[in-house]
């Protein structure tokens, strides 16, 4: 008999051998139903697979991010298959699942393409071979046998990936007709998937090398249920309408320009008083907390990024070093602040007495994406990060780590999020050449996390193989007005740069220790932060951080000067606006302010100036008469 321990702690006794799915019929025929798979100590597996031992097991179905990204793997095979009956000859790469579906790259050849025209084709095919309802298998292979089978098909992305892989570690999957290299998990059988949308075709380099021949990515998503797909594509439409790249120029808050470099964003006056704001608040909330600001700079020399261990793991994929004219000098644009903030930590001996010490830094940082993964102010080559690095005592590490949780929940209630789940983010068992430090730096700092997450007011789940590469983390997933998960916020323990930078203290025993450093991002980075911002609210911000709060409209150009007047006395209760002085008619002003999503407008005619009064709408409210200035600004304070 084994001991399999459940997510509530319980623990329950079966036969070695016995399956996920076992133990989900011996919970509830309704829930064995809906399994699609298993995280079995931390590794997420196929749920008819056996388990010999002792295990933590969470059964996973469409309501975990793990049972969807099994059943949209599982899809991606299906659309394989469906390929290679519709395109004989056809080579394939890799089929991963997404965030939000999957996508698989093909080499249909030189002389065939595939367009969004044989989607719906391709769809119908997929759906086909769906009600087949034939399994996944599962199959272990040899080398040799892989390799056989791939030279026979004439395959050669999949021996390419196989000459990466060790003997008696390589596994195929089938589904009826069609064998795949791929180390799963995968659901049941293709029964279970009811609906699928191929979603667009694109160009993707093989495994993302420039230099390689350029394949088809074909993407799409899937559901158990038509009913869900037809809700999903009605979100996107409305996802379209609140596209933050849209909307982020018809509001003027930001701009791009080939001749300045894609991925490198400009903020236009709008768009710079609103990060101003985002910024200001943050730091007001950090001076109250005991941060320090610090300014460092925006290169450093290439030794710093070895010494971090980042050059070893992205320096292929980064902006490449500069060179200066002496000899073997090399600096890179920079990628991180917690380097340049860990050698402001060297700068004098430290004591425990000044401990913890809290550094924090708006500082921009520079990592070259690929312009397929571009995408407005969500993925950018040059991004803001409200970075902060907290070097601490080991026994300062739970209470400085719930204090930057208190600041992240603050931040983000305040900004409007209100469905807020922290994910914990730790190391990926099956993979622990992604990870640089010692095993003992690990354990302590995922523990460390572990038990102060224990004390946290707030939903929180568990995602194995999350973890940056130095540390574990706290990630604060976000859903925004449409159902959408993003993650923000994020705080890290570190115990390896630490190490690596050799920081020291003294402490009361007169002798050097190490310390702790947290990492932590409320926002993660401005431009990320500000496109959920934008598509969150649909560009109607909250008041307090709106760039321009009202419109001035006067009825004809008689009544400009005392608009004018109007304004200057809004900003001397620092309300912010402007004057709409266009020879236009007023419907038409009226309009064009709704439009651009102003909160408030104040219309002026010869009644008002005669009254010393404004007329009052609200934006998608309509009219609230007429106020004197005082009147108008008591009014605009109750709607902060």
């Amino acid at each position: 008999m084994i001991d399999i321990t459940l997510p509530d702690g319980s623990v329950r006794q079966y036969e070695a051998g016995v399956t996920s799915l076992d133990i989900a019929q011996s919970i509830s025929a309704g829930l064995a139903r809906n399994v699609l798979s298993a995280r079995v100590n931390g590794i997420i597996i196929d749920a008819n697979r056996p388990i010999e031992e002792d295990a933590s097991v969470e059964l996973l179905t469409w309501n975990d991010q793990g049972g969807k990204e099994t059943f949209w793997h599982s899809t991606a095979h299906l659309m394989a298959e469906a390929l290679e009956e519709l395109y004989p000859g056809v080579k394939l790469g890799i089929g991963p699942a997404v965030e939000n579906g999957f996508y698989y790259d093909v080499d249909t050849g030189d002389d065939r393409t595939i367009s969004s025209e044989d989607l719906p084709r391709i769809e119908e095919k997929m759906l086909e071979l769906a009600r087949r309802k034939v399994e996944y298998i599962r199959r272990p292979v040899s080398k040799s046998e892989a390799v056989t089978y791939f030279t026979e098909k004439e395959d050669p992305y999949k021996l390419e990936l196989l000459d990466r892989l060790e003997d008696g570690s390589i596994t195929f999957y089938t589904q009826g007709n069609f064998t795949d290299l791929c180390r799963g998990p995968h659901i049941g059988n293709s029964g279970a998937i009811k609906a699928v949308k191929l979603m667009k075709v694109a160009g993707a380099y093989w495994l993302g090398d420039e230099k390689r021949k350029q394949l088809t990515r074909i993407y799409g998503i899937s559901f158990p249920k038509a009913k869900e797909l037809k809700e999903y594509l009605d979100l996107l439409e409305e996802a379209k309408k609140r596209d933050h790249r849209k909307l982020g120029q018809e509001l003027e808050l930001f701009m791009f320009s080939e001749k300045v470099g894609a991925g490198l964003p400009m903020w236009l006056p709008k768009g710079t008083q609103l990060r101003e704001r985002l910024i200001n608040y943050l730091k007001d909330r950090q001076e109250n907390a005991g941060y320090q600001q610090v300014t460092t700079p925006h290169i450093g020399k290439k030794d710093l990024y070895v010494t971090s261990g980042h050059w070893e793991k992205y320096g292929a994929d980064s902006f490449q070093p500069i060179k200066t004219p002496r000899e073997g000098e090399e600096f890179m644009l920079k990628p991180m602040n917690c380097p340049h903030h860990c050698e402001m930590y060297k700068f004098r001996p430290r004591s425990y007495r000044e401990l913890p010490l809290r550094l924090a830094e708006f500082g921009t940082v520079y990592r070259y994406e690929q312009t397929g993964e571009l995408h407005g102010l969500s993925r950018v080559r040059g991004f803001t990060q409200d970075d902060a690095h907290i070097f601490c005592m080991p026994d300062q590490v739970k209470g400085e780590f719930l204090a930057v949780v208190d600041i992240v929940k603050e931040v983000l209630g305040m900004i409007g999020f209100d469905d807020v789940t922290a994910q914990i983010s730790l190391r990926d068992p099956a993979t622990p050449e992604k990870y640089i430090g010692s095993e003992k730096n690990w354990a302590s700092a995922e523990q460390a996390i572990i038990d102060a997450c224990a004390e946290i007011d707030m939903k929180t789940v568990t995602a194995y193989g999350e973890a940056a590469f130095y540390g574990p983390k706290l990630d604060f997933m976000v859903r925004d007005a449409l159902g959408r998960q993003w993650q923000l916020g994020t705080v890290q323990v570190d115990y390896n740069l630490p190490d690596r930078f050799e920081l020291e203290y003294i402490g009361a025993d007169n002798q050097p220790h190490r310390p702790v450093m947290i990492h932590r991002a409320p926002f993660g980075s401005l431009e990320r932060f500000t496109s959920i911002l934008i598509e969150h609210t649909g560009g109607k911000f909250p008041l307090w951080l709106t760039p321009e709060q009202l419109t001035i409209l006067p009825i004809s150009e008689k009544f400009n000067d005392y608009s004018r007047e109007v304004l200057a006395e809004l900003a001397r209760h620092d309300i912010r606006g402007s004057v709409d002085d266009r020879n236009e008619t007023i419907g038409r002003k009226i309009r064009d302010t709704e439009l651009k999503r102003i909160p408030f407008m104040l219309i002026v005619g010869e009644k008002e100036v005669e009254n010393g009064q404004v007329a009052v709408r609200v934006q998608g409210e309509g009219d609230r008469g007429a106020m004197t200035v005082e009147e108008f600004v008591e009014f605009f304070r109750t709607q902060l």
